[in-house]
C-alpha cells in the first residue's frame, strides 16, 4: 500500500455537515433555519449579483490572475501598498499558504485553544508541531502566557480576533505589550474573518499593527460583513517580503472572475455593507437580551455569532433542535460540553431558535 506524508496520517480530513436538503428529507421537513456556520442572513449585496452576471459572461476565459482591479480598490480601501495583498480562496486559503510558506518539519507554532481548527490541521500537515494555550478566565485568548510559552523553535503564532466560538476579542495594549516580546524571527498572523463586526474601541485593527510591525500579518474576509461566503474570497495583509512568499505557494487563477467581480462591487458598495454591521449588531444584542432572560450564560460577542451555556449536554441540545428544524454547532468539540455557537439570523429565525431552544430546556430534567 501507499503511504502518505508522515504529517498528514496525523490529522483528519474536514468533513462538512449534510446538505440542507439531504436533512430536510431525513428528518421529514419542510424547512431547516440554518444558524450554525456564521453566514450573513441578508444574503449578497444586489451590486455584487449585478457584477457576478456580467462577469459570468466572460466565464470562457482565465480571470485575471493578480486581482488587478480589486486588489488597486481594496489597497486604498485599507491604506496599504498593493504588493500587501493576497487573496485566498476564503480566510482558509490565506491560512494554508502562510503555513506552505513558512513552516518546516519540527518547527512550533502556538495558537489559542478554543479557536479555528484550521490552524492545527493546517500547521500540522506540513510537519509543525502545535502548542494550544488554553484561554483565560474571562474566556479571551490569553496573550501573556502565549508569550511565555514561546521557545527556540516557535516560528509562527496565530490569533483569532474576534476569536471563533467565544466572539471575544483581545486588547491593544496586550497585544502590543506581547509583539514586543516577540523576536522579528516569528510570524504572528492575526485572523481577523470577523473583524468587520468588531465595535469595542480597545480590541486592535491588524492594519494598524502590521505598519507598526513588520512581523505581523492579517487575515479578512468577503464571507461575512460583506455577505460572499459561497464565493470564497479573503485576503491576507502583510509586509511585501512576506506575501512574496505567500505569492509562491498559491495557485495561479485561483480566484474566479465572478469572485473578483462581486469582491469589487460588494467593497464599494457602502450602503449594504453599513446596513449588514448595523443589522448584526442590533440583533446580536436581542439575542443576547432574550438568551439571558432566560437564565442562560451568553458571552459579550463581538462577531455575528454567540457562545450560549445551555447547563445540560450541548450535543442533546443539538440534536433536539436540529428535529425541529435549527441548526446550530455544538461547541463540545470546542471544549465546551454544555454550550452551543450560534449565528445571529433573520429576526424570523432568531425568534424561531428562541422558541425551540426554551421548548428543548422544558423538556429536560
Amino acid at each position: 500500500m501507499i503511504k502518505p506524508r508522515k504529517s498528514i496520517q496525523k490529522i483528519l480530513p474536514y468533513r462538512p455537515g449534510k446538505p440542507i436538503e439531504e436533512l430536510k428529507e431525513e428528518l421529514g421537513l419542510e424547512d431547516i433555519c440554518r444558524l450554525s456556520s456564521n453566514e450573513n442572513p441578508l444574503g449578497p449585496p444586489s451590486s455584487a449579483v449585478e457584477a457576478m452576471r456580467v462577469a459570468s459572461l466572460r466565464s470562457a476565459r482565465y480571470p485575471n490572475g493578480d486581482s488587478f482591479d480589486l486588489r488597486n480598490a481594496l489597497s486604498s480601501h485599507l491604506g496599504v501598498n498593493t504588493d500587501q495583498l493576497v487573496f485566498g480562496a476564503g480566510a482558509n486559503e490565506v491560512i494554508k499558504l502562510f503555513c506552505l510558506a513558512y513552516l518546516e518539519p519540527e518547527d512550533e507554532v502556538i495558537l489559542p485553544r478554543p479557536s479555528l481548527g484550521e490552524y492545527a490541521r493546517l500547521a500540522t500537515m506540513c510537519g509543525a508541531h502545535c502548542k494550544a494555550i488554553p484561554l483565560n478566565d474571562d474566556f479571551v485568548i490569553d496573550l501573556p502566557s502565549m508569550a511565555a510559552a514561546i521557545s527556540s523553535k516557535t516560528k509562527m503564532i496565530f490569533i483569532c480576533n474576534p476569536n471563533n466560538p467565544t466572539g471575544t476579542v483581545i486588547e491593544q495594549r496586550g497585544l502590543r505589550q506581547m509583539l514586543n516580546r516577540v523576536g522579528d524571527n516569528i510570524l504572528v498572523v492575526l485572523d481577523e474573518a470577523y473583524f468587520d463586526y468588531v465595535d469595542y474601541p480597545n480590541s486592535p485593527d491588524g492594519v494598524t499593527f502590521l505598519k507598526e510591525f513588520p512581523n505581523v500579518a492579517s487575515i479578512r474576509t468577503f464571507s461575512h460583513g460583506y455577505g460572499l461566503a459561497g464565493l470564497r474570497i479573503g485576503y491576507g495583509i502583510a509586509h511585501a517580503s512576506i506575501i512574496y512568499e505567500l505569492d509562491k505557494v498559491r495557485e495561479p487563477y485561483h480566484i474566479s472572475s465572478v469572485a473578483q467581480a462581486a469582491a469589487l462591487a460588494a467593497l464599494n458598495d457602502k450602503e449594504y455593507f453599513e446596513k449588514s454591521i448595523r443589522y448584526n449588531q442590533v440583533e446580536r444584542e436581542y439575542m443576547i437580551n432574550r438568551l439571558r432572560t432566560m437564565g442562560l450564560v451568553v458571552l459579550e460577542s463581538q462577531a455575528n455569532f454567540l457562545l450560549v451555556d445551555v447547563k445540560t449536554s450541548a450535543v442533546r441540545i443539538y440534536q433536539s433542535l436540529l428535529k425541529r428544524g435549527v441548526m446550530v454547532r455544538s461547541a463540545d468539540s470546542f471544549g465546551y460540553p454544555t454550550a452551543i455557537r450560534v449565528s445571529i439570523g433573520l429576526r424570523e429565525e432568531n425568534n424561531y431558535f428562541l422558541d425551540a431552544l426554551k421548548e428543548c430546556l422544558s423538556q429536560i430534567v
